[in-house]
């Protein structure tokens, strides 16, 4: 009769899982860096109130929050070939489904959820910024893009890094949703490793120590960039 709880199993599961973990950061980077460009893009519109953009934003951030990401990732997984059969058929464009990997769907899905919630926080981190000093930019010449880069980002982003610091950190463990479209990251292994031996429960320990630790890894890189970050605008404005 086997044992009912095995300690080894765990830590023989261990490097078995972290092969993978170069899969999980790849999904949680890419999603956070197009997550991050886009969320941008939705924010500025909603802020300089771009006519009709700004009604395609107010939906698209309706849809991405009232809907779980379990969800988004199956729209992308069923819904992006379908769009690309239809573009081939229609169009000729000889766009094969075949030729994309299933984590690229992941990533769209991921990126496209990410958007959404960072556009707010993007918006809101820029409305932070002092009025008076915009219109002092303008006042000596700055256009409108030198202002945003060189007056209002680089402010914002003071702001808005804990938040994103914590958005990132939610994504690195919604990474685990990847396996339901056939993307094996670190919990995708866990899951064959725990089927392969019955072993669930220890897996499952075994990964959950390894999200623990990367999260625990990037978050005081998030903390101590912070630190830095406002440690230069101190100096800035001393």
């Amino acid at each position: 009769m086997g044992t009912i709880f095995d300690w080894g199993y765990i830590w023989k599961s261990l490097p078995e899982i972290l092969v993978y973990l170069p899969v999980t950061l790849e999904i949680a980077l890419s999603s956070m860096f197009f997550g991050l460009i886009l969320g941008l893009i939705t924010a500025l519109v909603k802020i300089y109130r771009i006519p009709v953009l700004k009604q395609f934003a107010a939906l698209y951030i309706s849809f991405i929050r009232g809907t779980p990401l379990l969800v988004q990732i199956y729209l992308a997984y069923y819904g992006i070939p379908k769009v690309l059969e239809y573009m081939e058929i229609a169009y000729h464009w000889h766009l094969s489904v075949n030729n994309v990997a299933p984590i690229v769907f992941v990533v769209f899905a991921c990126a496209v959820n990410l958007g959404a919630y960072l556009s707010e926080t993007i918006r809101a981190s820029i409305e932070s910024v002092d009025r008076g000093q915009v219109e002092a930019a303008y006042s000596i010449g700055m256009t409108t893009l030198q202002t945003m880069k060189r007056i209002i980002l680089p402010q914002a982003l003071v702001v808005a890094l804990p938040n994103f610091g914590n958005i990132f950190l939610s994504i690195i463990k919604d990474t685990s949703l990847a396996f339901i479209v056939s993307v094996v990251e670190i919990m995708g292994q866990a899951k064959i490793i725990g089927s392969r031996g019955l072993r669930f429960f220890e897996v499952y320990i075994a990964v959950s120590l390894i999200y623990w630790v990367v999260c625990v890894v990037f978050g005081k890189g998030i903390s101590l960039l912070e630190e830095r970050l406002r440690k230069y605008e101190r100096r800035a404005i001393g």
